[in-house]
């Protein structure tokens, strides 16, 4: 986490405080309630004194503020990190915001993949990926709030990946992107359609016999972890890479590959 103004860096590096500052960042420009600020910070175990020690938390934050905003504390204090009825909002302004920017910069690229624009979602993807500087509140001791926001923010860019890959696989790409699935799947061993983008792309790469041991993987890890077979998609898919089917050469269709295949064989599969 990093906050910073004209150079000047305001997040404070004591944990606790440096916490606070994260909660109100991930929710900014809303009012987050002493109650929740509270929470976060110790669960269910408040001290006596949480009311006055948040109280003296926001005001050494507001100081780091004030120096790195080159003013002074009582403007910050009004414009930039106000007292709301019960709670702290700290107030963005003309700022910018990364996970703002990101999952803005994603939805921009998912509308331009669903509507087919594939050079363009491409393009938006990677951008909104390129803002992501390692794992999300990287260095802030996690609370139940800040958790929840950062399991949130990790499946909004891991999402963004699978759409990234999707536009690069339909614009014909798929001998580059072996590399990269190669690696994505075995970080999520689990995840279907990360595994349907790889074995799409081996197929189309000529490695059939890869794309078949691809899924036979995924099935392994999912009978040992979870206790279950893969999804009627996947199942499918399989029987086309058996069979040669034509339409594993066909553009994915969005918002994520389905291949709807009325074969006996693939239904018993």
């Amino acid at each position: 986490m990093a906050v910073r103004s004209g150079g000047g860096e305001a997040a404070p590096s004591a944990p606790k405080p440096r916490q606070l500052l994260a909660l109100l960042a991930a929710r900014v420009d809303e009012v987050v309630s002493m109650d929740l600020l509270i929470d976060e910070l110790w669960e269910s175990r408040p001290p006596s004194s949480a009311v006055t020690t948040v109280q003296t938390y926001v005001g050494q934050l507001r100081r780091s503020l004030a120096q790195a905003l080159r003013t002074d504390h009582g403007e910050v204090a009004a414009d930039v990190l106000p007292f709301t009825g019960w709670g702290y909002r700290l107030e963005a302004g003309g700022g910018t915001h990364d996970a703002r920017a990101f999952l803005r910069c994603a939805e921009l690229g998912r509308d331009a993949l669903a509507s087919g624009a594939n050079d363009q979602a491409s393009v938006l993807l990677r951008r909104s990926l390129r803002i992501w500087r390692g794992p999300a509140l990287a260095g802030v001791r996690l609370g139940p709030h800040l958790l929840a926001h950062r399991t949130h923010l990790e499946e909004q860019r891991l999402t963004a990946v699978e759409q990234r890959v999707e536009a690069d696989l339909r614009l014909g790409h798929h001998h580059e992107l072996i590399g990269e699935l190669s690696g994505l799947v075995l970080q999520y061993p689990l995840h279907e359609n990360l595994h349907s983008l790889f074995m799409i792309s081996l197929y189309r790469a000529g490695r059939p016999a890869q794309a078949l041991d691809a899924f036979h993987k995924l099935r392994n890890s999912l009978r040992e972890e979870l206790g279950i077979e893969p999804s009627p998609r996947m199942r499918q898919l399989q029987q086309a890479v058996l069979v040669a089917d034509p339409r594993l050469e066909a553009e994915i269709q969005s918002p994520l590959f389905r291949l709807e295949l009325d074969l006996p064989s693939a239904r018993s599969a």
